[in-house]
């Protein structure tokens, strides 16, 4: 029996990861294709940058609509309608013709992928809570890996010049053969029989544990953020690197990422929650005043992998934690907590360029460091984490 149990949390747990996978897979399908877009769309800059505020503002606004949506039908059903919604607005956006419909599609699409990321972490935390043991870190370590495979087939796509609504259709096509092998095996989890009745604002919620939690994660995204859109300008501007290695300082820094969150799990078992986050915040520190102090190419290309090792376990850390909390709803402390965190991922890099603008991107990154060490403050104090 014991046999049969743990081949089945084993088959959960590859479910539940692939599921993951699928949501970076098309998220990072569409990014891949943005520049495309613009062209075919003839968008300006500036057009482009309002489109892209469209999807951040749509996972934002409904994300206290999501956490009473999965309370009400359980995380399950939300997966597996979800990831059927998700990959369609993808293809529609790829059947875009027009900037308005491309607009509102954005928003959808913002919508939708709040709405799975929600589902598929309170799977995550359900799955943990019934094998008594980390997963979260591996589980956003599949979505990070996701994001690779999703660039190389864009690159693929491009090179057999095919389109982009074709491309979108392979990634929705793709996507559903995961839906059909895994969605019987997600674990099911009962509805809350009381979210009918609740009224007023998730919001009411938050306490001091879950604001502690989210302002851990707001700083980790924020240079999470930070990192994606400023990696390549600062080997660019700043290290001056060969225009074929630009991209050694994203490259370093997403794959140290990866491996970072395949090793958290581990590390949380052996150091416990609070070390990890703690680790992770020093290394992010370590890593941004490195590539400050020392403008080298070979340097600078450790210290964004140092960066991007700090910054793969903390998120998934929290995440982890903050669905294990008895008081709340598991979606509704990740919504809030992941709300908080996801507002670092949006206000950084913006964050970045403006100071950057004033002064120069390295005192932007300077001022950026200070937010490891504010983790690890935060950690210190955060007693949830000591329980952990």
């Amino acid at each position: 029996m014991t046999q049969l149990i743990k081949k089945q949390h084993s088959r959960m747990r590859l479910a539940i990861a692939l599921f993951f996978f699928s949501h970076g897979f098309i998220l990072s399908s569409w990014a891949s294709r943005i520049p495309n877009i613009k062209t075919y769309l003839s968008i300006s800059d500036a057009e482009l940058g309002t489109l892209l505020l469209l999807m951040p503002i749509g996972q934002i606004s409904t994300m206290p609509m999501s956490a009473k949506i999965i309370s009400k039908y359980g995380s399950k059903n939300i997966v597996q309608f979800g990831f059927l919604i998700y990959p369609l607005i993808l293809l529609i956006i790829g059947l875009s013709t027009s900037y308005f419909q491309l607009a509102i599609c954005l928003f959808l699409f913002g919508v939708a992928g709040n709405l799975c990321n929600i589902a598929i972490n309170t799977q995550g935390v359900e799955l943990e809570s019934m094998m008594h043991k980390p997963m979260m870190s591996s589980f956003h370590g599949a979505w990070s890996i996701s994001g690779f495979l999703g660039a190389l087939v864009a690159l693929l796509m491009l090179n057999l010049n095919l389109t982009i609504a074709v491309h979108f259709l392979v990634v929705l096509l793709f996507v559903l053969v995961i839906w059909i092998l895994n969605f019987r095996f997600l674990i099911h989890t009962t509805p809350s029989k009381n979210i009918e009745k609740e009224s007023g604002s998730i919001f009411k919620y938050l306490d001091k544990t879950l604001v502690q939690l989210g302002i851990i994660g707001f700083l980790s995204m924020a240079i999470e953020g930070a990192m994606f859109d400023w990696s390549g300008v600062y080997f660019q501007d700043i290290v001056k690197a060969p225009e074929q290695l630009i991209i050694l300082g994203y490259t370093s820094f997403v794959l140290m990422m990866a491996t970072g969150r395949f090793l958290g799990d581990y590390l949380i078992v052996k150091f416990g929650r609070k070390k990890v986050i703690q680790m992770s915040g020093i290394f992010m520190t370590s890593g941004l005043l490195l590539s400050v102090f020392s403008v080298n190419l070979i340097v600078c290309t450790l210290a964004f992998m140092m960066v991007g090792l700090g910054g793969s376990c903390s998120v998934p850390t929290v995440y982890g934690v903050t669905g294990k909390r008895n008081k709340v709803n598991a979606s509704i402390s990740l919504t809030l907590v992941s709300t908080i965190a996801f507002l670092g991922f949006l206000i950084g890099p913006p964050a970045i360029g403006f100071i950057s603008d004033l002064f120069d991107l390295r005192y932007s990154f300077m001022l950026f460091s200070i937010f490891g060490i504010i983790m690890v403050v935060i950690a210190s104090r955060a007693r949830i984490l000591e329980d952990e």
